[in-house]
């Protein structure tokens, strides 16, 4: 079972940023690790951000 956890605003630009850079073609793993420096990020909003990507199926309505 899964626990749902409210975006936080940092989180919600990273998801923004990565997937921009998703659009343009850029590898997910560095933008991962670029966007957790860039927003300053904790080890749970990484991992976070590795899941929400890894189970993405299409539709982002979670952080919205």
């Amino acid at each position: 079972m899964s626990t749902i956890l409210p975006c936080s605003e940092l989180t919600k630009k990273a998801i923004e940023w990565i997937s921009e850079g998703l659009k343009e073609g850029k590898p997910l793993a560095k933008l991962l690790d670029e966007g957790a420096m860039r927003f300053n990020l904790g080890p749970n909003d990484q991992e976070f951000l590795a899941r929400f990507y890894k189970e993405k199926s299409g539709q982002n309505d979670d952080c919205q």
